[in-house]
């Protein structure tokens, strides 16, 4: 009776300190980082998972937004390094911001890879996907979760209607953070300047750049055209998915039930977030376009002649960044895409 007695009040202490240590290394509040605010489906899909988390969890893990990566001084390509060295708990990020820690996330930069939506999926929800998780979590120290997305990226200047790569000539195109993008906007002809999202609206306005690109979403959230972005290229040349992650450290100190559960609202508030991204973008839903247009925009949509003359120019730069991203997750990337 003594021995069961003995033996009952230690597990009782062992759950007890357990209990404790739990209870300790929940933080009452978690930080989670996006580029984009809430006026953006971006920061939209920052503030659903938080919702989702804290609902799913019944309140044990609480989590305040950060928008434009206000944790690392606006700097969007010093992001990753932040949340592997636990100043950021959690992220939903860009893969071109990413890019330059992970160099695999650079696939989605190259340009032409991907000429529609089902090429977007066809890589973020098969094997090229598990493949780039893979390597998030050996090498980044975090645990990725979920795809969502921001969107095929498009061009707009302020100065002419741009149908080939002679029209780009000369022209200064706000970029950002990415050789990547500096080396493909250089090879159409045009003078690229990298710069953060939060620079580029002034920069935009005092015509100390002509253009940039960037989702429709984004076009259209922003009013670039109150900043003299008159004219829009759709032209599908790269897209800008995105990843919810969370830190390891931060993952580990968590139940497996509530690991479970923000994986789950992870998942959830991306596929809430692809939804919105492409609401009247996509397929034959222009309502969208309709509102830029109706903005004074003038809209040119490549002719697949005219985007073959944009592919040609640009294919030196694929074929060098295909051989860094590496080749064999690139030609996996190109046969899932012909397979879609």
């Amino acid at each position: 009776m003594l021995r069961r007695t003995f033996i009952a009040a230690a597990v009782a202490t062992a759950m007890f300190g357990a209990a404790a240590v739990q209870a300790q290394t929940y933080r009452a509040e978690y930080r989670l980082s996006t580029t984009l605010g809430t006026a953006f489906t971006w920061g939209q899909a920052g503030e659903r998972w938080v919702e989702l988390v804290k609902e799913k969890t019944q309140g044990r893990i609480n989590i305040k937004l950060y928008s434009g990566n206000s944790l690392v001084g606006g700097e969007q390509t010093r992001e990753f390094t932040a949340i592997r060295q636990g100043v950021i708990d959690m992220s939903i990020g860009s893969t071109i911001n990413w890019s330059p820690q992970i160099k695999e996330l650079n696939l989605f930069s190259l340009p032409f890879l991907m000429p529609d939506y089902k090429a977007i999926d066809a890589l973020t929800q098969g094997e090229v996907g598990k493949d780039l998780f893979a390597v998030l979590e050996k090498r980044g120290d975090v645990i990725p979760l979920a795809w969502g997305e921001n969107g095929f990226r498009e061009m707009s200047n302020s100065k002419r209607p741009i149908a080939s790569p002679a029209d780009m000539k000369g022209m200064k195109f706000r970029v950002v953070g990415s050789p990547l993008y500096n080396e493909t906007f250089s090879a159409l002809g045009a003078n690229p300047t990298q710069m953060s999202w939060a620079d580029a609206q002034p920069a935009l306005a005092s015509g100390a750049v002509d253009g940039q690109e960037n989702p429709l979403s984004v076009f259209v959230a922003a009013k670039l055209p109150t900043v003299g972005q008159k004219y829009l290229t759709l032209w599908h040349y790269v897209a800008d998915p995105l990843i919810f992650v969370v830190n390891k450290q931060v993952w580990n100190s968590w139940t497996p039930a509530d690991r479970e559960a923000v994986r789950q609202a992870a998942l959830q508030a991306g596929r809430e977030n692809v939804d919105k991204a492409r609401k009247g973008i996509a397929g034959n839903d222009n309502a969208v376009l309709k509102q830029i247009e109706a903005a004074g925009v003038t809209v040119t949509q490549l002719t697949p002649a005219q985007r073959d003359a944009f592919v040609q120019a640009t294919r030196p730069v694929y074929d060098k960044w295909a051989k860094t991203i590496g080749a064999d997750l690139v030609k996996k990337a190109e046969a899932a895409i012909a397979k879609r």
